[in-house]
């Protein structure tokens, strides 16, 4: 339990008052650092990279305004609570002044120290969790998992049971199946629901990038680097970490992915410290990890520790009778943004929904709904609110191309859906599926990466 709540930092020079206060903070499952003075307070920080500095305004060297000055100087991000004893109030009050979030008099009240560290290292997490969240606008941690088909419903028992334990937890599916929003359906029945839940694409970021923005890293590590930053592993502590598109990492990243799931600690960018990585991996990929194991793209050890409990995401072809229902909540979500009253959809519109294959699943079917929404006059979305392409027609196989998209947007629709279907008929074998299609492996490849595929 010990380092669950957070990390505290006690900075005095009374020895008895330090260990007093280390050993109480300790006890309630905090981890605990201590220094004698600030100057040795600075130099702990960025190594130990504490929630919570308890910060003494009387000590030698650098007193206690002095160390809490340069922490907000150097913009650390840290909550500070400083202890003073009775009659220096001019100083409590200079130090709160100053950017200390609160202050705890001595000699202190055990129950009080208990509330005040408690409250404090609450509300600096839910700060960093809020800054999270503002760089993550697009994880939705109230999206529902919605339908009732077999698949369904399979599918959520599956993470409803695997929720309850440790074990990480791999989502395969097409792209734009729901994997995310079953991360965090998954997060939300675990006994880790009160914590963080913490997402990063593995797509958008590769090399040290990516190892920086799960890791961290320490105050020039490299070029660039000009201050401590916590890494999402740490920002997710306690709590759900997922790691989406992780097919799309490079070798030499999943070489420190798999020491950390196989140890349990990992090591800030240009750090030597080991820190606790207290999370629940959900890893999520579009790709066959398989046949990149066998094109020896992706370890095959690291698929194993990720691959504990595997699970299905279905794309909408397999769950046509849920279409309808998703198709209700994305009305619902998307006439509220506009301040429409759509009472739903006609029966022929329902009936092209439900026939169209959806080769960018739910993501597609959610653009389709909000443009009906947006553009439609009536009371209800008719057909020919819809997409041309959804209204029907045939292309091959498919159905019709929209010419309103213009000649180059219309040749990249195509052959997104013609890369799709033929992943589809490979299960997604990228080999067999290049075969098919009469393409170099590494060109196909190259397509997918380029039309968001991979």
């Amino acid at each position: 339990m010990t380092g669950r709540l957070g990390r505290v930092l006690v900075v005095d020079d009374d020895d008895d008052i330090r260990e007093t206060l280390a050993d109480r903070i300790e006890a309630e499952g905090y981890e605990v650092d201590s220094a004698v003075d600030g100057l040795q307070a600075l130099e702990r920080l960025p190594i130990f990279d504490p929630d919570l500095v308890l910060l003494d305004l009387q000590m030698p060297r650098l007193d206690g305004l002095q160390t809490l000055a340069r922490i907000r100087a150097e913009e650390l991000d840290v909550a500070v609570v400083v202890i003073s004893a009775y009659g220096t109030l001019e100083k409590v009050v200079e130090a709160m002044k100053a950017g200390a979030d609160d202050f705890i008099p001595k000699p202190f009240d055990a129950d009080h120290l208990r509330v005040v560290v408690g409250r404090t290292v609450e509300r600096q997490r839910l700060r960093r969790e809020n800054t999270m969240l503002k760089e993550e606008a697009h994880l939705d941690l109230d999206a529902p998992v919605v339908g009732n088909s077999a698949a369904v419903r399979e599918m959520i028992d599956i993470g409803q049971r695997a929720a309850e334990s440790t074990a990480s937890i791999l989502l395969l599916g097409e792209s734009g199946t729901g994997k995310e929003v079953l991360a965090k359906a998954i997060h939300a029945w675990s006994p880790r629901a009160a914590m963080p839940f913490v997402g990063v694409n593995c797509t958008a970021l590769q090399g040290q990038l990516l190892a920086s923005e799960l890791f961290g890293h320490e105050k020039g590590a490299f070029t660039g680097a000009d201050k401590l930053k916590r890494g999402r592993f740490e920002i997710a502590r306690g709590g759900t970490l997922l790691l989406d598109e992780i097919g799309a990492t490079q070798p030499d990243f999943q070489v420190k992915l798999l020491r950390v799931l196989q140890e349990g600690v990992f090591e800030r960018v240009g750090g030597e410290r080991s820190l606790e990585a207290d999370v629940r991996i959900i890893a999520a990929t579009n790709r066959d990890l398989e046949q990149a194991i066998t094109d020896g793209d992706f370890l095959g050890d690291l698929y194993y520790r990720l691959n504990v409990v595997a699970i299905h995401v279905p794309p909408l072809r397999e769950r046509r009778d849920d279409i309808p229902e998703l198709a209700r909540f994305f009305i619902a979500r998307h006439a509220h943004q506009v301040k429409r009253e759509v009472g739903g959809f006609s029966a022929a519109a329902v009936d092209a929904l439900v026939t169209h294959d959806w080769p960018g699943n739910i993501r597609e079917l959610e653009n389709a709904v909000q443009r009906a929404v947006v553009l439609g006059r009536g009371e209800q979305i008719e057909v020919d609110d819809l997409p041309h392409h959804v209204r029907g027609g045939d292309m091959g196989g498919g159905t019709k191309l929209d010419t309103a998209e213009g000649y180059h947007a219309a040749v990249k629709t195509f052959q997104r859906r013609l890369l799709q279907q033929a992943l589809a008929d490979s299960d997604g074998n990228q080999a067999l599926a290049a075969e098919e299609l009469g393409l170099q492996r590494t060109y196909l490849s190259r397509l997918l990466k380029n039309l968001g595929l991979r």
